[in-house]
């Protein structure tokens, strides 16, 4: 799972986990690049949204995963902040059922879910559109495919998969969704299944704050205008896409498959970490996450 909503990489949640990693060279751009980017609200096309968050990713996945490698393990499947997990929601179906399935987990990061489908006898595909985060996939092991791709151009015959999953992966980023759906749909086989959470539509209307300043509405909820974090030349450096939820309903059904499931986990009691603008205080007033279960008819 990556992390989700604008600021929400900020965690203050940290462990003691160290990357075992080949030293990270910065490319020509990200030596040029400011140490502290602007953010602004402004149109992002699909071409800059890819490569914008190409670039964040591979600078900050060794952060990431010290940040957030402990409370999504090396093995297991959460779909979100609130800590919901696949072994309890059975979202793709019961584990007995996994096995011997095909199943391509897109925006993978260090490819947990993948290895916690291997272990229910799956044959998961790793996708994720950073080279350095797929680093630590390798780096925790693999039995499984590893490949860097953009999830809108899927490098796969159609039909090759019985299910496709997204914690957090892609869809939150990309600045055309049913691209990535269509693509999605087009390599599942039929009667396959697709399961994607993203940042629940509602909190971007209110600040990404984890305290009580995250409880005030700031703005429009129908402000679609994506965020984007530029340089100083103006360069897109990262950027997310906001999408109501009747926008995401009209994407998932016009892209071709089913929606048979939308849940909004409730935060749990045993949940005392934060997670950016995720807490305890907002996850029990304010939905935080949304999961589109779908099916290709």
């Amino acid at each position: 799972m990556r992390h989700a909503g604008p600021t929400a990489r900020k965690s203050p949640q940290t462990s003691t986990r160290e990357p075992v990693i080949q030293e990270h060279v910065a490319s020509e751009a990200e030596a040029d690049g400011p140490a502290d980017p602007e953010a602004t609200r402004r149109a992002a096309g699909v071409t800059e949204s890819s490569r914008a968050n190409r670039g964040w990713w591979d600078r900050n996945a060794d952060e990431y995963q010290i940040e957030h490698g402990t409370f999504l393990g090396d093995d297991r499947f959460v779909w979100c902040p609130e800590g919901l997990d696949e072994v309890e929601a059975e979202l793709l179906g019961p584990p007995e059922d996994l096995k011997g399935k095909d199943v391509l987990e897109i925006g993978a990061g260090a490819a947990q879910c993948s290895r916690w489908l291997t272990a229910q006898g799956a044959r998961p595909v790793a996708l994720d559109l950073s080279h350095r985060q797929l680093q630590h996939a390798l780096r925790i092991g693999s039995s499984f495919p590893l490949v860097c791709a953009d999830a809108a151009v899927l490098p796969f015959a159609d039909g090759s998969f019985d299910l496709a999953c997204s914690a957090y992966g892609a869809l939150p980023f990309v600045a055309d969704p049913r691209l990535v759906l269509r693509e999605v749909r087009r390599v599942l086989r039929p009667g396959g299944r697709f399961v994607f959470s993203v940042t629940h539509p509602l909190r971007w209307a209110f600040p990404d704050e984890p305290g009580p300043e995250g409880l005030s509405v700031s703005g429009s909820y129908f402000d679609r205008t994506p965020y984007v974090e530029q340089d100083d030349e103006g360069r897109a450096v990262y950027v997310e896409h906001h999408r109501t939820l009747g926008d995401r309903v009209r994407d998932v059904v016009t892209s071709g498959f089913r929606l048979v499931d939308l849940v909004e986990p409730e935060w749990p009691d045993w949940n005392t970490s934060e997670w950016g603008g995720w807490s305890p205080l907002r996850g029990r007033l304010i939905p935080g996450t949304a999961i589109f279960v779908c099916e290709r008819d």
